[in-house]
Order: C-alpha cells, then sequence, then structure tokens
C-alpha cells in the first residue's frame, strides 16, 4: 500500500469519527412517525455489548496463543458486533423517549459516571478501532500492537459499561 492510500483510508476513518457520532446525535432527535415504539431492543443490544467484550477477550487469548487467523475473525465479528449494536441503539432511540434514571442517592451519582464515561469513550473509541484495523490491514503489525494495547481496555470498557448501563436503566423502561 502506497502513502496516498493511507492517507486516504486515514482521511475516512477521521470522517466516520466525526459524522458517527453527529449522526448519532441528531437521529436521535428524530422520531419516526406511525412506527410502534421497538422496546424489545435493549435487552438485545446489551447482550450484544456483553458478547462483543468476551468477543474481545477472546481475541486477545487467541493473538497471545499466536492464533492469528482466529484472532482477525475475532475481531471482525466485534466490529460487526458494534455496528449491529449502533444500529438498532439508534432504532429504538428513534422510536422511544430516553428512559429517566430511577435510582437516588449516590447509586445516581455512580449510574451518571458509568453512563457519561460510557458515552465518551464509546465516541473516542471509534478512531481507535479503526485506525487499529487499518494497521493491522496494512501489515503494519508492530504499531498495530502499539495502538491495540491502547484500544483494547477502552472497547472493553466501552462493552461492559453498556450493559452495566442497561442493568441499572432497565429497571425504569416502561
Amino acid at each position: 500500500m502506497n502513502a496516498i492510500s493511507e492517507k486516504t483510508y486515514n482521511k475516512i476513518i477521521w470522517a466516520l469519527s466525526i459524522a458517527i457520532p453527529v449522526a448519532v446525535a441528531i437521529l436521535f432527535t428524530i422520531r419516526i412517525p406511525g412506527v410502534e415504539r421497538l422496546g424489545f431492543l435493549p435487552p438485545i443490544y446489551a447482550s450484544i455489548n456483553a458478547l462483543t467484550a468476551i468477543i474481545l477477550i477472546a481475541a486477545l487469548i487467541a493473538i497471545k496463543s499466536k492464533r492469528i487467523s482466529l484472532h482477525e475473525n475475532l475481531m471482525k465479528t466485534a466490529i460487526g458486533l458494534s455496528v449491529l449494536f449502533l444500529l438498532m441503539y439508534v432504532a429504538y432511540h428513534m422510536t422511544s423517549e430516553s428512559t429517566p434514571y430511577g435510582g437516588e442517592g449516590n447509586i445516581r451519582y455512580v449510574y451518571y459516571f458509568i453512563l457519561i464515561s460510557h458515552i465518551l469513550l464509546s465516541i473516542g473509541i471509534i478512531p481507535l478501532v479503526l485506525f487499529t484495523y487499518l494497521k493491522a490491514f496494512t501489515k503494519k503489525f508492530e504499531q498495530h500492537r502499539k495502538l491495540a494495547k491502547i484500544t483494547f481496555p477502552i472497547w472493553l470498557y466501552v462493552a461492559i459499561t453498556g450493559v452495566v448501563v442497561y442493568l441499572m436503566i432497565s429497571p425504569y423502561y416502561v
């Protein structure tokens, strides 16, 4: 791959890293009239987050065991699951109002800390995942490894806290 191609990929990654959160924010303001509330989706996309966390851990074990092909397939699956999660999450919020958290006392602060860190890191993880994947795709494995050491724990945190947020808010769904 020549430098021009990698520059093009870099531009695409940055464009996606900005466009995805902006599109999600805009779509959150849109309600689809006449479409029934998709209230069945939250436990499904929470399960997808849980599965993503498990797959990320399995991928780490695979690469530590030098099972490169398995690692690659698991990482592609984790990316695919993250995209599926995002589509379901947006679809749910386009058909439903946000559910207010009903917990009181200190647990409320814990919930909002987890929620806010989850949201901010879920935005930041987009370019990290894409650049980490690009480094592997372009066979720059040393750069891939260095970036993956940053990407992996953040992505794992986002996946796990997605489940935690769901479990904390689920008693308040109507």
